[in-house]
């Protein structure tokens, strides 16, 4: 396990400027285009599996590094280049995460690489959690899963809603309750392999903001998968719910892991990153802005009034990396998170995005409200970093409890 650090090796910097390469010369030029069309950037996509960005093996690579800064670091740079684009590229992650946090060997073996395919054929996946009643409140899903002991097979009914690659995906990671009365705790992740019958794409959202990225609903009609798709198999799931039947019965508090809670644990310090690239993206067009815009016969940016935006753009965006390095390096070491760092990164640079992007705005003015250039498109997307995968509400709320050692339902 490496020491914290604040600098990066001299493979990480390459990396980092390859990301960046690709972020600048590909994805930028593109970025507006694919926004105004609303749909997946399938040949931006195809490029990064190409040249190996979108592809198993990098992101191994990244989420095995021992310093824990190759995942955060992937994200700044691609969020950087553009957020829709840049989801539609990384979204496949969270199903993975969900295989590789709840998972056995076989499984992860099994299906991760299904979910990214190759450069011939690419494909995507999606994680299913949320849903129409169920955001949130985890606790409120409907989605039922039930075994059959006859053919050892899942039976799946239920609909889900803002799934990233939802319907498109050619693996679905999904969440369903197989215990009603344990809540939360009841809850178990299964692998819907391609090409099953009974699912089908609902409605697709047209989002405000990241819509190069397919976000939709997931109905799921007496979806049947093999008993082996449930994710840690049912041994494990077994001895997991009987200890959470006897924890309720003697009403011990101590906390039961939560199959979509594990999944969200372990990406809540991404998402943190992907803020950071967005909110470094807006500040960084919006400095060289106001360095050649000049008023009054003088760049913008000799006014204490836009100077000092900068300022507090620039310390509220290093902040926030720093916060999401620390929460990466943490997982990474195997550290707990007792004041829910994880959180802390997610909630701090969440908000910092949604701040400075609409600071590039105003320091755009009129053009910043403007198509013709990419803040406005910035400050869009930045919005659902306070939203998906927990809300700053939920953040909030998590990082309280923690401090309080209450249980975190």
């Amino acid at each position: 396990m490496g020491d914290f650090t604040l600098e990066l090796n001299d493979e990480q910097q390459s990396v980092r400027e390859w990301i960046h390469g690709f972020a600048a010369d590909v994805m930028r030029p593109a970025a507006a285009e694919w926004d105004e069309r609303e749909e997946t950037p399938w040949p931006i996509i195809q490029e990064a599996a190409k040249i190996g960005l979108y592809s198993l093996d990098f992101y191994a690579q990244q989420f095995f590094d021992p310093t824990g800064l190759g995942i955060p670091m992937t994200m700044e740079e691609l969020f950087w280049g553009d957020a829709g684009i840049a989801l539609s590229i990384v979204g496949t992650g969270l199903a993975a995460v969900g295989v590789l946090a709840n998972g056995t060997e076989e499984q992860i073996g099994t299906w991760v690489p299904q979910m990214y395919g190759d450069a011939a054929d690419v494909k995507v996946a999606a994680f299913c959690s949320s849903e129409p009643d169920a955001g949130s409140d985890v606790g409120s899903m409907r989605t039922r899963a039930v075994y059959d002991q006859a053919t050892d097979e899942w039976v799946l009914n239920g609909t889900k809603t803002w799934a990233t690659n939802g319907g498109i995906a050619n693996v679905h990671v999904v969440v369903a309750v197989v215990d009603p009365e344990l809540g939360t705790k009841g809850h178990a992740s299964f692998i819907v392999p391609p090409g099953t019958p009974g699912l089908s794409q609902g409605q697709k959202f047209k989002k405000h903001g990241i819509r190069a990225s397919h976000t939709a609903e997931v109905v799921l009609e007496d979806v049947r998968v093999p008993g082996d798709c449930l994710l840690g198999g049912k041994e494990k799931l077994d001895e997991r719910l009987a200890r959470a039947r006897e924890r309720a019965k003697s009403g011990d508090g101590e906390r039961v892991k939560n199959a979509a809670m594990a999944t969200f644990e372990a990406s809540r310090p991404a998402v943190g990153a992907m803020a950071v690239g967005t909110a470094r993206a807006a500040y960084d067009y919006a400095l060289e802005y106001a360095k050649t815009r000049e008023q009054f016969g003088r760049p913008i940016i000799d006014n204490q009034g836009v100077a000092f935006q900068l300022a507090d753009m620039r310390t509220q965006i290093d902040a926030a990396r720093l916060l999401v390095w620390r929460a990466s390096w943490m997982a990474t070491a195997g550290r707990p998170f007792t004041s829910a760092e994880g959180s802390m990164s997610k909630l701090f640079a969440s908000e910092t995005a949604k701040k400075v992007t609409a600071q590039a705005i105003q320091i755009l003015g009129g053009n910043g409200y403007t198509r013709e250039y990419p803040v406005e498109r910035m400050h869009r997307d930045s919005a659902i970093y306070t939203i998906f995968e927990g809300t700053s509400e939920i953040q909030r709320l998590v990082i309280a409890r923690t401090l309080a050692g209450v249980p975190i339902r």
